[in-house]
C-alpha cells in the first residue's frame, strides 16, 4: 500500500496540473523518447561494479521532458517548461534495468518528502483569488533553500542537447574491491551549452525542443557524458538542497550516444516507469529521504498511468 505522504503528493501534483490527465505522468507529462547506447570509460570500474560500468556497451532509452504535469504544455511556456527533465534507462537484461532521473537545475526545493508536500501545497494555494500575501510567500520566507530554488534562473534551453542535467540525490558507489564513494550524477552535453532569452523563447514554436532534437539527430548522433561528482567528507550526501562546490572532483562514468527516436506510444515504451532508486549492485541510495519518496510516487503514478485505459 502506498503511504499517505505519497498519495498526498500525487493529489497536490494533480491539483497543480489542473486535474488528472489520464495516461500521463503527474509531472513532466510532455516528453519524447529516444534510443541509443552507453559506453563506459575505463575509470568507471574504479568507482562501481554495476554491470553497465564494466561492459563494453549497454542499450539505453532516454526521455526528455518539460516540467509541468500538463501534457499539452508548450515547450516554450515561461512557467511550465523549466526545469527540463532527462531520464536514462540502462537495459541490463530482459526486464532488468537501472535508471538515472535528472533535471536541468542543480539542487532541489525541499529536504524531505514532507517539506516538498508543504511547498507544493503552498504553491497550489497561491493562485488567483488567494489571500495576500499568498501562502507561498510565507513558506519561502521560512525555507531559504526553497526560496533559493524558486528564485534561481531556469532559462529555457536552445535544445534538449544544449544543457546539463543533474540527478538531485546522492548515491553510494561501490567497486569490485568493496571500496565505496558517495557522489551525484551529472549529465553533460557534448554540444555547447546554450539557453534562450525570454524574448527568444516566446518566439519559438510550441514544440520547438522536440523538433530541434529530431533535426539535430538527423544530422548525427547526439552525445552526453555521464559524470559523477564525488563528495568530500564535509559534503552532506543526504540533503538534495545542498549544492556541492564545482571544485569537487568529477569522474566520467561513460558516454550516452542517442541514435534514434522511439515511438513512445509503443506498448513497451508506454509501460516505462523510471525509478530514482538504482536497484543495481554497485550503486545504492546514500540515504537521502527524497530518493525513496520519489521512487514511491513514480511507482504509484506509473501504475495509475498503466491502468487508466489511455497510456501516453
Amino acid at each position: 500500500m502506498p503511504s499517505k505522504l505519497t498519495t498526498d503528493l500525487l493529489d497536490v501534483l494533480d491539483t497543480l496540473a489542473g486535474g488528472v490527465h489520464a495516461g500521463f505522468r503527474p509531472a513532466h507529462a510532455h516528453g519524447v523518447m529516444y534510443s541509443g547506447m552507453f559506453a563506459p570509460t575505463p575509470e568507471a570500474a574504479t568507482l562501481t561494479r554495476a554491470p553497465h560500468a564494466v561492459r563494453e556497451s549497454t542499450p539505453v532509452t532516454v526521455r526528455f521532458s518539460v516540467s509541468a504535469g500538463v501534457p499539452t504544455i508548450a515547450e516554450n511556456d515561461a512557467k511550465g517548461s523549466s526545469p527540463q527533465g532527462m531520464a536514462i534507462r540502462f537495459h541490463l537484461a530482459d526486464h532488468v534495468h537501472t535508471d538515472i532521473v535528472a533535471h536541468s537545475h542543480n539542487g532541489f526545493a525541499a529536504r524531505t518528502g514532507e517539506e516538498f508536500l508543504e511547498f507544493l501545497r503552498a504553491v497550489a494555494a497561491s493562485g488567483p483569488g488567494s489571500p495576500e500575501p499568498p501562502p507561498i510567500a510565507a513558506f519561502l520566507a521560512s525555507h531559504p533553500a526553497a526560496k533559493a530554488f524558486a528564485e534561481a534562473p531556469k532559462p529555457i534551453p536552445k535544445s534538449y542537447a544544449s544543457q546539463k542535467y543533474f540527478a538531485m540525490t546522492a548515491f553510494q558507489f561501490t567497486n569490485a574491491g568493496g571500496q565505496s564513494q558517495f557522489g551525484r550524477f551529472q549529465i553533460r552535453p557534448h554540444a555547447a551549452i546554450e539557453v534562450l532569452t525570454a524574448e527568444e523563447a516566446a518566439k519559438k514554436p510550441t514544440d520547438f525542443l522536440s523538433a530541434e532534437f529530431s533535426q539535430r539527430l538527423a544530422q548525427s548522433p547526439v552525445k552526453f557524458d555521464v559524470m559523477v561528482q564525488l563528495a568530500e567528507p564535509t559534503d552532506d550526501v543526504t540533503d538534495a538542497t545542498k549544492v556541492w562546490p564545482e571544485s569537487r572532483k568529477q569522474l566520467k562514468l561513460g558516454t550516452v550516444t542517442i541514435t534514434a527516436r522511439v515511438d513512445e506510444l509503443a506498448p513497451e515504451q508506454r509501460k516505462v516507469i523510471f525509478d530514482p532508486v538504482p536497484r543495481v549492485d554497485g550503486i545504492d541510495s546514500a540515504g537521502d529521504p527524497l530518493t525513496a519518496v520519489r521512487s514511491e510516487i513514480y511507482l504509484l503514478s506509473g501504475r495509475r498511468r498503466r491502468t487508466s485505459g489511455k497510456i501516453e
